[in-house]
């Protein structure tokens, strides 16, 4: 499957049901990778534990797998839009050495304040904001009520509720510090594996109910 960086969108507002298509967003750092600040060499990618496979069986599962990630390092100049581009690349070959794909990235480049030049900006695409989301579903039909976000913070949570779609935290990265902070009914699990095995097992016997405890 072709992956690219579609990156750089600006939705606004709220949307549901564009589409039939269904899709699980995730952050990547924090979530599908080891948090380490500012992440932009490949020398320093690490996956999370089962992530690979987790990403795998949403493949197998039917599911877009849409990559949602803010990157503040380029805001502020700590590195260019293109070591991102080059990461997921990196990303894209370890998961086809296990028959995985990411659907696509969604890349905020913008920070608010810290922002320099063209990239100090209040956008629309920076979680908590839902845009990345939004312009995803209209690319690719996505039907957003039917769909579900996987991240480690509470903007991760924020613009899933925005954007329509249903979030899950996960304990790894940040999670840990956030989880306290998550609204009511928000399912909170160990890692992206559990995250998966809830909406898969969901998916599998139609129970309308989280599958993971808060």
């Amino acid at each position: 499957m072709g992956t690219r960086d579609w990156g750089l969108g600006i939705g606004k507002g709220s949307m549901t049901n564009v589409g039939k298509r269904r899709a699980v967003f995730l952050d990547r750092d924090g979530t599908i990778n080891v948090e380490k600040n500012y992440l932009h060499r490949i020398e320093d990618f690490e996956f999370i534990p089962g992530a690979a496979s987790a990403i795998k069986r949403l493949n197998d599962a039917g599911f877009l797998v849409i990559v949602v990630t803010n990157q503040s390092g380029v805001a502020r100049g700590y590195y260019e839009i293109e070591a991102v581009h080059r990461l997921h690349a990196f990303l894209d070959k370890e998961l086809a050495a296990v028959d995985a794909h990411v659907d696509a990235y969604y890349v905020c480049p913008h920070h608010p304040e810290e922002g320099v030049g063209e990239y100090r900006c209040d956008c629309h695409c920076r979680k908590p904001m839902p845009g990345m989301l939004l312009d995803a579903a209209r690319k690719f039909g996505i039907d957003l009520a039917a769909s579900f976000m996987i991240g480690d913070k509470l903007a991760d949570v924020e613009a899933a509720v925005k954007g329509g779609c249903k979030p899950l935290l996960v304990l790894t990265g940040h999670g840990a510090d956030h989880a306290a902070r998550v609204p009511e009914g928000v399912p909170v699990v160990a890692d992206i594996g559990a995250a998966v095995e809830a909406i898969v097992t969901d998916e599998i016997t139609g129970r309308g109910e989280p599958v993971c405890s808060p």
